[in-house]
């Protein structure tokens, strides 16, 4: 799939199925494909489905090494301007699920609606530092460094220690939503978080969802950080995420 011209980098995406569009939103330290792979089969049949890799971040290219989750949220808004798409349904899995609230702050009338995986709109940085550059060498966490050299090589040209400074600071910080930039989204939004997600907490869920108005949560039994994924329970939640985009196809 193309390169597509976004502000000022070169956005991979990857782009199958016909239908309505959605946006897949990868996680921090993930892609576009890599983060929703037990997605593709079951949405490609009744949506336009996109996989952006954000900037920083796989295969997409850009003079600059920084990044945020704000800054994706424009690249976003700006990738639906290149492909002509008006409106959009955003899927968002943790960092991505940041990124499509602040699109639906940004641009209400181009959002759809949100489905946010493992992400409840607040920081959750806990055990942020063992991502660190210093503290994986220390540990001799070299089967992770590799796979961040590898996985995003063209994003980040070799200095994986940058993309994870980057990446641990944004931990940090986003998102970074008032209770009025909450309570300004529109669209119906769900959230989805495993059982044992520590990063988004069901008090988190009740909270960002007494704020949003039209919006809920499911919770995944018996799972993870990353419920959609092989070995977790991915048939439940891809339903999940279709009877709710099939609840607004339908208004």
């Amino acid at each position: 799939m193309p390169h597509i011209l976004c502000n000022d980098i070169e956005m991979y995406y990857e782009q199958m199925g016909v239908g309505d569009p959605v946006l897949f939103l990868h996680s921090g330290f993930s892609r576009g494909i890599l983060a929703f792979a037990s997605q593709i089969l079951d949405f490609q049949n009744k949506y336009t489905c996109y996989f952006p890799d954000f900037r920083g971040h796989g295969r997409t290219r850009s003079n600059s090494l920084e990044w945020s989750t704000p800054l994706h949220a424009e690249d976003i808004i700006a990738f639906m301007d290149q492909l002509q798409l008006s409106k959009a349904h955003l899927v968002g899995y943790g960092m991505g699920g940041g990124v499509a609230l602040y699109c639906a702050v940004n641009q209400p009338q181009r959002i759809m609606s949100i489905t946010s995986i493992g992400q409840s709109g607040f920081v959750a940085s806990m055990q942020s530092e063992e991502f660190e550059p210093e503290w994986l060498l220390a540990h001799e966490r070299h089967d992770f460094i590799n796979m961040m050299k590898e996985r995003h090589f063209e994003a980040h040209r070799g200095d994986w220690q940058q993309f994870l400074r980057q990446k641990v600071n944004d931990w940090r910080i986003y998102p970074q939503l008032s209770n009025e930039q909450l309570n300004s989204v529109v669209c119906p939004t769900l959230f989805i978080a495993g059982q044992y997600d520590p990063y988004a907490p069901e008090e988190d869920l009740k909270r960002v969802t007494s704020l949003i108005r039209n919006s809920r949560y499911v919770i995944v039994p018996d799972c993870s950080h990353r419920p959609h994924m092989i070995r977790e329970n991915p048939v439940f939640v891809n339903d999940t995420i279709m009877q709710f985009l099939s609840s607004i196809r339908g208004r």
